[in-house]
């Protein structure tokens, strides 16, 4: 009789062009033998998530990027002319690399069981989803960046960045938390005094300041965080920077590994 495999639960938070991290964190473990079978993600934690969750390894999630420019902001964002509209821009481009890539677009067709977080500005809360065959419109809405990008209308309501209420979405782990793995790239409270001496270091320090107090919940229910020190280097909208990001997440992750025997347990 074989003992029943018990999942591993890995939450990627959110960050911009800072998830590019969240790749090489996740080589780091794979090499060392710990291969997640839950993901939940926000933003671009949802992005690489998803991804990740349909069977893509982190070599080939690198190629996804590379070939389809999603390093380039003109790529990611084509700003509207038009008036009325919810954003200055939309998520086009990510939602018809998904449906390329899982043409299924269904959370059910997934290797890995995914949770998506989104933020209902109907509600004022987070969802977390994981169920349905709108794949592509969910991590949309969870990556969709107030004023950036259009807010998406689902279920007769409006969902924008799920970091904006929970930028660390590990409650779906909560009663396993002993086996759940967070990598959160706003680690702010590790940074020393910030300069807001402009309007882009102004805005970047709030949203950071919002993300941290609203990842809290979420990092206590990790047992293991691993937190890629991307910033002051990088910042949010740094995506040309997306190889030497994700090289940093992939150093920081082996060094976690080597330092916390615990997390070797859940070894395969």
């Amino acid at each position: 009789m074989f003992a029943e495999q018990k999942n591993i639960n890995l939450c990627l938070s959110g960050g911009g062009a800072l998830g590019f991290a969240h790749i090489g964190v996740i080589q780091a473990l794979e090499e060392n033998g710990i291969i997640a079978t839950r993901v939940s993600g926000s933003s671009m934690g949802a992005i690489v998530g998803v991804f990740y969750a349909a069977g893509f390894s982190p070599a080939e999630i690198l190629d996804i990027i590379k070939k389809h420019k999603l390093y380039k902001i003109t790529k990611i964002v084509t700003l509207y002319s038009k008036t009325g509209i919810k954003g200055l821009s939309n998520h086009n481009t990510l939602r018809e690399l998904i449906r390329e890539k899982i043409p299924h677009n269904s959370f059910e067709g997934l290797q890995k069981k995914l949770f998506v977080c989104a933020s209902n500005l109907n509600t004022a809360k987070w969802e977390i989803i994981h169920s349905g065959d709108m794949l592509d419109k969910w991590v949309a809405a969870s990556a969709s960046i107030p004023v950036i990008f259009e807010t998406i209308s689902l279920n007769n309501q409006s969902y924008t960045d799920g970091g904006v209420l929970n930028n660390m979405p590990a409650q779906p782990f909560e009663s396993d938390s002993g086996r759940t793995i967070g990598v959160d790239v706003v680690n702010y409270m590790h940074l020393p005094e910030p300069q807001v001496n402009g309007i882009r270091e102004t805005i970047l320090t709030s949203m950071r300041v919002v993300v941290r107090q609203n990842s809290e919940k979420g990092r206590d229910i990790c047992s293991y965080l691993i937190e890629p020190e991307v910033i002051p280097a990088y910042r949010e909208f740094d995506f040309e920077k997306y190889y030497e990001i994700y090289q940093m997440g992939y150093e920081a992750g082996k060094k976690y590994i080597e330092k916390e025997k615990g997390i070797r347990e859940l070894m395969v």
